[in-house]
């Protein structure tokens, strides 16, 4: 299959989006497809590597780093001579006009929604999106968008209940991954540091956005310092929310470290820390809490989207999304012997290889493209 990813607000410090589409994109090209990946940037850019071809499109700052196509024009003249198969589209804004050109042309199209509209408006927006009118035009728009695609891919169940209802053709849920390799226990050395202080190491790791709600892990840490509990919170990211965040942590013992770009060095951190805070209410999988999970750190989510899901039982705790209620947990996983609770986070993560998730998404493309095949009649790709 010739395999077109497309991607809006795809940077340097994109998180878990970049992470799913670069990992998935290499996975189609190591299983033989023709990958290529159409993201935003400053300038026309070409580059070819082992995953695939790269084509940076000029798109317009739209802030925290981010880049938009705006503009479809000059996506769909590219498509043109990419002559893909299959798109997989990334975004849930402009570039789904995408699948109009791909369905005059009788070209297959999958949508990835990686965030749920009708959480994270009214996260980013509470006056505005939180009302019965602005909830209605969300829905309505998630339902044309989803009707103009052969598919929609969402991670979790939390994600999946953006379409029920809305007659979405093909709705498929598919588990994102872990590079298991990477993100790995360490051995006890590395957190010497932290037993030797007597301190509860707790680590949070993502987009420091407004709806990420890191404010809640800050309060956390206050609770239970205040509580006796001597702990420090390490902050690993950037973002937006990050004055005001540095605001509320004024005295409180916490400490922020910026976005790591050195995925490795990451890890590290993660499986340094004795625990690791999920507080997004909003999240429709967790790459962080995965990744977390693999370095055999356990994990407590904040009860609300989608990263209790990846927990299981004995992984980490669902906690009630309040400072009080988080802090409980905390001292009540901590309560569970070392071994055992860093043991059940790594198995837990093993359920999640990337494998899995890349065959998965290419039986989806697979599906996508044989019925795009059908309409068009095209025999011979239908043999093949």
């Amino acid at each position: 299959m010739r395999i077109v990813q497309l991607a809006n607000a795809y940077g340097a410090s994109s998180g878990g989006l970049r992470t799913a589409v670069d990992t998935l994109g290499s996975g189609y090209a190591a299983a033989g497809h023709e990958r290529m990946l159409v993201v935003p940037g400053r300038q026309w850019q070409v580059q070819h590597g082992c995953a695939g071809l790269t084509v940076t499109v000029p798109a317009m700052a739209v802030g925290g780093g981010y880049r938009m196509i705006l503009r479809t024009g000059s996506v769909e003249r590219l498509l043109e001579r990419l002559d893909p198969d299959v798109i997989e589209v990334s975004d849930k804004y402009t570039l789904t006009a995408v699948a109009d050109w791909a369905a005059r042309r009788g070209v297959g199209t999958v949508l990835f929604s990686h965030e749920r509209l009708d959480a994270i408006v009214p996260a980013r927006l509470p006056r505005a999106g939180a009302n019965p009118p602005a909830r209605a035009a969300i829905r309505a728009w998630n339902q044309r968008v989803a009707s103009r695609f052969d598919a929609v891919v969402v991670t979790s169940a939390f994600a999946e209940g953006e379409f029920r209802g809305l007659g979405v053709r093909s709705l498929r849920r598919v588990t994102l991954g872990v590079d298991l390799d990477l993100f790995r226990p360490r051995g006890q050395a590395a957190r010497s540091d932290a037993r030797r202080s007597g301190s509860i190491r707790l680590a949070y790791a993502g987009r420091l956005s407004p709806e990420k709600n890191v404010g809640l892990a800050i309060a956390t840490v206050r609770v239970l310092s205040s509580a006796g509990h001597p702990a420090v919170l390490d902050v690993y990211g950037t973002g937006p929310a990050l004055p005001e965040l540095r605001r509320l942590a004024i005295n409180a013992p916490v400490r922020f470290h910026g976005h790591v770009a050195d995925r490795a060095a990451l890890a590290d951190h993660l499986a340094a820390a004795d625990l690791v805070l999920a507080p997004c209410l909003v999240e429709t999988f967790g790459l962080a809490v995965l990744e977390a999970l693999a370095c055999a750190t356990p994990v407590v989510a904040a009860a609300g989207g989608a990263a209790g899901e990846l927990l299981g039982e004995a992984a980490g705790l669902v906690a009630p999304p309040t400072a009080a209620g988080m802090a409980e947990a905390v001292l009540a996983l901590l309560a569970r012997p070392e071994a055992q609770r860093r043991a059940a986070a790594r198995s837990q993560a093993e359920r999640h290889p990337w494998s899995r998730a890349v065959a998965e998404m290419l039986a989806v493309h697979t599906a996508v493209t044989l019925a795009a095949a059908r309409r068009r009649g095209d025999r011979a790709l239908i043999a093949a």
